[in-house]
C-alpha cells in the first residue's frame, strides 16, 4: 500500500515527469507485478514520462526503452 500511496501522492499535482528509484524494490513479487502494470497505464494512458531506475529485469522489460549503466557509460538496450 505505501507504494501506491506515494505514487498516488507523486502524481497529484500532475507532473510531466515522474521519477522513481526502486519503486518496487521492497514489495513482494505479486503486489511488484501490480505496481509495474499501474505504472505502465500511466504512462500510456496519461501520456506521463519516466524515468524508473531498477534492478527488476520484469519491470525493465515492460518499458519503452531501457538505458543500462555500465563502467559510467550509459548504453541504449534496444538500439
Amino acid at each position: 500500500e505505501q507504494q501506491r500511496v506515494a505514487v498516488a501522492r507523486a502524481l497529484l499535482l500532475r507532473p510531466r515527469l515522474f521519477l522513481a528509484d526502486e519503486p518496487s524494490g521492497n514489495l513482494d513479487s505479486r503486489t511488484g507485478r501490480t505496481l509495474h502494470e499501474l505504472l505502465v497505464s500511466l504512462n500510456e494512458d496519461l501520456g506521463l514520462t519516466m524515468v524508473i531506475v531498477t534492478h527488476n529485469q520484469e519491470l525493465a522489460s515492460m518499458m519503452h526503452r531501457v538505458l543500462r549503466l555500465k563502467d559510467g557509460t550509459l548504453k541504449d538496450e534496444r538500439s
